[in-house]
């Protein structure tokens, strides 16, 4: 039995772009929840009139 796999440049280039889009969209969806969770903790600026 062959095995008749064979990766071009191209096919090289869309994995990467594929690793590289993974790791930003996890990167913006770990800010957001950051900021989500780091707002519940800090201190409200008290109202004063």
């Amino acid at each position: 039995m062959k095995d008749l796999a064979y990766l071009d440049a191209g096919s090289g280039s869309l994995i990467v772009q594929a690793v590289v889009g993974g790791v930003a969209g996890v990167a913006v969806a770990a800010k957001l929840y950051w900021r989500r969770l780091t707002s519940r903790f800090r201190k409200q600026p008290s109202e004063q009139d």
